[in-house]
Order: C-alpha cells, then structure tokens, then sequence
C-alpha cells in the first residue's frame, strides 16, 4: 500500500457536483493499494497515519498527532499511486489492485482508521471520478509504502 498523508487545515471531495466527505483540520490520505498488499500492510499504515506527529505544538513543533488536534482524516482511493512510468509517456498501471481485491482492502482501512481514531472517515467514492479540494497545511506532505516499512 502507498499513501500521500497530507496536512489539511480543510479537504473536501465531490462526486457529480455533490460533496461526498469533507473535513477540517486533519489529513486527506490519498491510497494505493496493490495485488500484494495484505491485512497486515494495511494494519501497519493505518497505525502509522493515526500515530504520525506532524501537527504543531504550542512551540509551533510538529510533536502532536491526530489525536491530540482532535483533528479528522479524508480518505480517497487512488490508483494512480502505483503508476509505472519507465518506458514512453504513457503510465502503466497493472500493479494497482483490481476493484475485487482493493475495494474490500479500502474499506477495512475505513473501519480501522475508525476504530483507531474513535471518528467517523470521511471518503470519496472508490473509482468514481472525484474531485479534491483542499488547504494544505505547511505544506506538509508525507509519503508512505507498506514496502518500505522495514526501513521506517
């Protein structure tokens, strides 16, 4: 799984002109997920996304989490995050989950980012065509591979 967690002092998505989730301060979390990625990847990214101390503290030091902002997460699928862009301009895509397998991985990361952070996760709609607004905070953006967790 990848992830791009960025800061937000607000992010909305909208699907056909209506808003299908919106937050205040917090992190829209753009995800990825591909055929090799297990319960166990998922588990460790939601963890870290939940645990992730980016937010400032009363010396304006990122040493704060979500939790302690009382801050909210918008969680939007994105397949793109595997783009393959080796060869020609034209990304490939085939390490992206197909629907079968991501749409059930994507919503056990909604139930546990709920369970985790006690809140309701503000979504998109997997697969639709959305559209994303939102006010990045800092800007502060991190990006995060499952693959990579051994070295985090």
């Amino acid at each position: 799984m990848r992830a791009v967690l960025q800061r937000v002092t607000q992010a909305s998505c909208t699907v056909d002109g209506k808003i299908t989730g919106e937050i205040g301060a917090g992190f829209l979390v753009l995800l990825g997920i591909e055929d090799a990625d297990t319960t166990e990847d998922q588990q460790w990214l939601a963890n870290k996304i939940v645990g992730m101390r980016v937010f400032g503290d009363e010396n304006g030091l990122m040493n704060k989490a979500l939790a302690d902002i009382d801050g909210d997460i918008l969680l939007i699928s994105q397949f793109t995050l595997f783009a393959q862009t080796k060869k020609g301009n034209r990304p490939s895509f085939l390490r992206a989950a197909k629907p079968d397998k991501a749409i059930p991985m994507y919503e056990q990361m909604v139930q546990t980012l709920e369970t985790l952070t006690g809140k309701k996760i503000a979504t998109g709609i997997f697969g639709a065509d959305m559209k994303i607004s939102l006010l990045n905070d800092g800007p502060v953006t991190i990006i995060m591979d499952t693959k990579d967790r051994d070295s985090h």
